[in-house]
């Protein structure tokens, strides 16, 4: 009898993958990035079924060029938004995820990042290594406090219940925004539910834990950055477009808020270059922050920076991430091939 055909688009578990050849033949994708799209159709023909990644596409004609025979699409992610769930329901083919798996880890991570953005962890690890560090001074790298100050989470969840449970361990005062009120969480935890506004209004830190969908794709966006404290620390444990990047871009050259990493290492993940260029020419005083994007294709921190191989690229990819790239217009085909400099 012959073994139904699986494409793994990650190398992953070795046990995994040993589990899945005892019953199926496996092709298996072992190149540390993910595979391309024309890879990804090439691959996907007269497959039974799939295990895939958050940066593999899975849309109506990725089901089309598999063909009639597809049983089974199965993603190793939390989410699943690059997955065409109406194409895959329209053709009976049912998909598979690993919801809680990974809810302590992420919720670890981002609090291991509110940490490292108050207390200016990265910069001062960068200035023991680059030679600027010279001596102990009081006023340096103080950064700010995390013990009894306010956090509000967007997304009370399972990650977000996480995040608040760790966040008792620093006393801080805890607010939650969800589109429902979880009382149920509420009896289990100290924690006021409130208006979006307040909590952007009353947080030192707001860390994000909401899905990305149609109606939180650009959530925070310049009208939330305007309302948050200056001071304000964001955590981003969503997906990257729920941030509106250009917005960042705008409120940090405005100081609306404040940048608490060194500019050579900013969270942005996908500027438009031009636009950049652009506003920057027509300001008579640059600030740090302008200084660091003019002189981005001089100097690059490397192992943190990917641009276009064309330095006259429109588009610049920091920290780029496929799933960011696969839902942002902003990213086009063209700079796909990326070097380190």
């Amino acid at each position: 009898m012959t073994k139904p055909r699986v494409l793994i688009t990650r190398n992953i578990f070795p046990e995994a993958i040993k589990a899945i050849e005892q019953v199926a033949e496996v092709d298996l994708w072992t190149d540390e990035m993910p595979p391309s799209r024309e890879v990804l159709l090439e691959k996907s023909k007269a497959i039974d079924g799939i295990l895939c990644l958050l940066t593999d596409k899975i849309d109506g004609e990725f089901m089309d060029n598999a063909g009639p025979q597809l049983k089974v699409i199965s993603q190793i992610a939390v989410g699943y938004n690059n997955i065409d769930i109406a194409e895959a329901t329209k053709r009976g083919i049912p998909v598979g995820y690993t919801p809680d798996v990974l809810t302590h880890a992420t919720a670890d991570f981002a609090f291991t990042l509110l940490m490292a953005a108050a207390r200016l962890v990265i910069p001062g690890h960068i200035s023991a290594h680059d030679g600027s560090w010279k001596t102990w001074h009081p006023l340096h790298f103080l950064g700010q406090d995390i013990y009894g100050s306010k956090i509000g989470i967007v997304g009370m969840g399972r990650i977000g219940f996480e995040m608040a449970k760790r966040s008792t361990g620093f006393d801080m005062d805890i607010l939650y925004y969800d589109v429902n009120r979880r009382e149920d969480l509420e009896k289990k935890l100290k924690m006021t539910h409130v208006g979006m506004d307040e909590l952007l209004t009353q947080s030192d830190f707001v860390s994000i834990h909401v899905d990305l969908n149609p109606t939180t794709q650009h959530m925070f966006s310049t009208e939330q950055f305007k309302q948050m404290k200056n001071s304000s620390v964001i955590i981003n444990a969503a997906r990257g477009p729920v941030i509106d990047h250009m917005a960042v871009y705008e409120a940090l050259i405005n100081k609306e808020i404040v940048e608490k990493y060194k500019p050579d290492f900013t969270f942005l993940m996908v500027v438009n270059v031009n636009k950049i260029r652009s506003r920057l020419n027509k300001r008579k005083k640059l600030n740090r922050y302008d200084k660091f994007n003019l002189n981005f294709y001089k100097k690059v921190q490397k192992g943190f920076v990917k641009i276009a191989k064309n330095n006259k690229s429109k588009y610049m990819i920091i920290n780029s991430n496929n799933d960011f790239k696969d839902n942002h217009n902003l990213v086009k085909k063209k700079v796909r091939k990326l070097i380190s400099k």
